[in-house]
């Protein structure tokens, strides 16, 4: 087994908006950043001595468009095929957010109110189709990728053999990554008790790092102590009748056309 390095690709501020480069026996791109930032994720691949076209796979964690904004791009210029869940699909065809927005605090109200997070970005279709685990075993990596719905309904994260897992927005750092180390909730989330149970579900599995699409890498015993507070939290405001959640949207449809389900 050989070891993979995790290294944080910022697309905005210094850890604002990650996206992450996985290197193994062959490289792996983890989200693809806002619409036109294939550029600058591309001089950083490049920057560690990876040819971008030698990329293997690029795996989007979820919906959203500071993570998906650039998939196309990013295929186009790097011939890579892209990874995303069913459950994500109607995003990534359409360019578009499911809305409303539902914030998880106050950084969350303010952001709603920015235009650019209710626009279109290029749709993409993806090659390789998740509904369940996948091991990453054939594109180079010795990590897998694990459903870890919540944050959106399709959200995804990228655990290693070594124990790195790459979170997406299952947690976050403080008002984005501003105040590094300190775990946060994202500013939205689809179903906030959903996301949680999948965080836990996660750090059962012995976690060494998470790496997060907003901030550094977080602690998973810092983590894990969040964790319990914001259950309380949550259970104080679902008895107050304040927890928002999104319904269930129905699966899109898919035909011979859509690219092929790759599941374990």
């Amino acid at each position: 087994m050989s070891r993979t390095k995790v290294i944080a690709i910022p697309v905005l501020g210094k850890h604002a908006v990650n996206a992450h480069l996985l290197l193994g026996r062959h490289p792996v791109l983890v989200d693809a950043g806002t619409s036109g930032s294939a550029g600058r994720i591309l001089d950083a691949v490049a920057r560690n001595g990876v040819d971008p076209a030698d990329l293997r796979l690029i795996v989007i964690t979820h919906g959203h468009l500071d993570h998906f904004g650039s998939a196309a791009e990013l295929h186009r210029l790097t011939g890579a095929p892209v990874a995303g869940h069913v459950a994500d699909l109607g995003q990534y065809r359409t360019g578009r957010v499911r809305e409303p927005y539902l914030p998880t605090g106050p950084m969350g109200r303010l952001m709603d109110r920015n235009r650019k997070l209710h626009e279109a970005v290029e749709p993409f279709e993806p090659a390789v189709l998740l509904d369940g685990e996948l091991a990453l075993h054939d594109f180079g990596l010795d990590a897998r990728i694990m459903p870890t719905p919540g944050h959106t309904a399709g959200s995804v994260s990228v655990l290693t053999d070594d124990g790195d897992l790459v979170a997406g927005d299952l947690i976050a750092n403080s008002f984005m990554g501003l105040l590094p180390g300190r775990p946060a909730n994202p500013p939205f989330h689809d179903d906030p008790r959903r996301n949680l149970a999948s965080l836990r579900a996660m750090l059962a599995l012995g976690p060494t790092r998470l790496h997060v699409g907003h901030g550094v890498p977080l602690d998973p015993e810092r983590v894990r102590g969040w964790v319990d507070r914001e259950q309380r939290r949550l259970d104080r405001s679902a008895a107050a009748g304040r927890l928002r959640e999104r319904p269930a949207a129905p699966e899109p449809r898919r035909s011979p056309a859509d690219g092929p389900t790759r599941a374990t």
